[in-house]
């Protein structure tokens, strides 16, 4: 603290120097560039009532008397203002008004006075008291306070000035609301009275103001109608998802009971379907109450997995568990299954019962159509063939559908016979061999297939065949001598019969009768069978006799094949009681 004014430094020492602290608009506010000369404490004056005078926004002051030190250090301190400003200066109503003298800048260099702290109050409240201005008629850019020379004018008395600066403590504060009278309690809903229309009639032009009639206007019954119905459908939309969720989550899932209402369907399963997938398909056909009731179903059944695409015949209304059980028979699945050897007569009726035809449909379509439903160029060229188709119903699992006829299934076993066929290279394999065309492949095959039982059992077994078909065998005379081909041409399956009526029996398929191969395949061969045809075990067999049924023995000689022969009829005697 210096005897010259407020410095850079701390605050004054003592609290009653006008100086200490930071009174802000409360306390005694000190006069910019007014000091205590060489720490005189200042002297106050009494507050003088302010006068009106022509000029409103230049408030004028009543000049005291001058202290002779204060007069010369103002003029010491306060030079003419440099760059155009004027002395500050901030007067407040509880603060003694000190003169100051400096000479008048430019009227265009002239600023508004400023506090302490850099603001102009505004007030029009001085200590000093109000003097009459000489120079009142004359027109100035900026007009000088009359008190003293060079006094900064009030700058924010004129038209265009801007308002005056707020205290620090009231910067940026919004203005108080006006206070709103209380709106009586009215009924909310039922508040309609015909002049509710949402005009703005209050003397603020604010909504919820009086009416025209000095009543108070009342809440819109309408809206809160409207309101009260937007929460009920929020909470009741939520509480039934809620309910929704939990029901979904941890409720049992919807189920039907027993095995259905006797309304029959068919289903089809496609390949590769999982349990979720079937269940929507069942779900959707009507057959069980919901797809999760099926799943757990399947699930809980040790067999559930197994489940095979496929078409099946279901009952409507089915509990989950009956669907599954149905549909782990085999049985109940609505295909048509081929098996390895199967001979056509079998085929034909398994698709006159699954289609519904009277007995014999089918065979007497592919009888008629055979040359029409896509056998290669090699096959059934032979007149004496008893079924041109025998061999080329693939053996395989069909699937049927609410389109499919005794035409389309077997366009499709005779399509999977040609492709596999092709596949092996029969034709090639055929002259390697030593037979006369791929037919006869698909007839060696045929005859393995009957008389095996495993693909060990078809590789000797064709070895046999081929080495009774040599010209050198003179123990058969080259006849393959195999009872299937004699069952075939009699359309039985006979394991007992008498050898001498076979070998009497005059008929293209009987090799008990003629020599080398039948005339075509008795069966449709599997892909064992085929192999095993195209790639014989070269081990010189030439007989081969089942003693237990189960079991195939394969001998070299024919003593050794008696042997077996003797062993087998003795168990048949067994057998039968004899």
């Amino acid at each position: 603290m210096t005897d010259y004014g407020r410095g850079r430094g701390p605050e004054p020492w003592h609290p009653e120097d006008p100086l200490y602290g930071d009174q802000g608009w409360t306390g005694h506010q000190t006069q910019q560039g007014q000091v205590p000369y060489a720490g005189a404490p200042q002297q106050e004056y009494q507050q003088e009532p302010q006068y009106q005078q022509p000029y409103p926004q230049q408030p004028q002051y009543q000049q005291y008397p001058e202290y002779p030190q204060q007069q010369q250090y103002a003029q010491q301190q306060y030079a003419p203002p440099q760059q155009g400003y004027a002395p500050q200066q901030a007067p407040h109503p509880q603060q003694a008004q000190q003169p100051q003298y400096a000479q008048e800048p430019h009227p265009q260099s002239q600023q508004p006075v400023y506090d302490s702290q850099g603001w102009d109050t505004g007030q029009g409240q001085y200590t000093a008291a109000v003097q009459t201005d000489p120079y009142a008629g004359a027109d100035y850019a900026q007009h000088p306070s009359a008190g003293y020379p060079g006094e900064t004018p009030d700058l924010y008395g004129t038209d265009e000035a801007y308002p005056p600066p707020q205290p620090p403590g009231r910067r940026h504060l919004e203005p108080e609301p006006a206070e709103q009278e209380e709106e009586p309690e009215g009924d909310l809903v039922g508040g309609l009275d015909g002049d509710d229309d949402g005009d703005d009639d209050g003397p603020a032009g604010r909504r919820g103001g009086r009416t025209k009639g000095g009543k108070p206007k009342k809440r819109s019954g309408a809206a809160c109608l409207i309101a009260a119905v937007v929460i009920l459908g929020v909470v009741g939309g939520g509480g039934y998802y809620g309910y929704t969720y939990i029901k979904a989550r941890f409720a049992p899932a919807e189920d039907f009971a027993g095995e259905g209402a006797g309304e029959v369907v068919d289903v089809e399963i496609p390949k590769g379907a999982g349990l979720g997938q079937m269940g929507r398909i069942l779900k959707e056909a009507g057959v069980v109450a919901s797809a999760q009731a099926f799943v757990d179903a399947a699930n809980a059944n040790p067999k559930g997995k197994s489940i095979q695409p496929g078409v099946y015949p279901m009952n409507k209304k089915m509990s989950g568990a009956a669907a599954v059980a149905l549909m782990i028979d085999p049985t109940k699945l609505n295909v048509i299954t081929v098996t390895e050897g199967m001979r056509n007569s079998k085929v034909y009726e398994a698709i006159d019962k699954k289609l519904g035809k009277p007995d014999g449909t089918t065979k007497e379509i592919a009888l008629r159509d055979a040359k029409n439903l896509g056998l290669p160029a090699w096959a059934g060229n032979n007149p004496k063939l008893m079924d041109p188709l025998e061999g080329f119903l693939f053996p395989t699992r069909y699937d049927l559908s609410k389109d499919s006829t005794p035409e389309s299934l077997l366009r499709q076993m005779v399509k999977n016979a040609s492709d596999k066929y092709a596949e092996l290279g029969i034709e090639a394999k055929a002259k390697e061999l030593g037979l006369e065309n791929p037919l006869q492949v698909v007839t060696v095959a045929s005859l393995v297939n009957a008389e095996g039982k495993n693909h060990d059992d078809f590789r000797k077994m064709s070895e046999v065949v081929y080495n009774r078909m040599k010209k050198t065998n003179d123990v058969t005379n080259q006849k393959i001598e195999f009872d299937s081909t004699y069952n075939y041409a009699k359309n039985q399956s006979e394991i007992n019969f008498n050898l001498k009526e076979a070998q009497a029996f005059n008929n293209p398929y009987n090799t008990h009768f003629i020599k080398g191969l039948p005339v075509g395949p008795i069966g449709n061969p599997g892909m064992d069978a085929l192999t095993a045809t195209l790639n014989p075990d070269h081990g010189g067999w030439m007989f081969f006799v089942s003693v237990d049924g189960n079991t195939t023995t394969f001998t070299k000689t024919y003593d050794e094949h008696l042997k077996l022969v003797a062993e087998f009829q003795e168990r048949q005697k067994q057998k039968n009681g004899g």
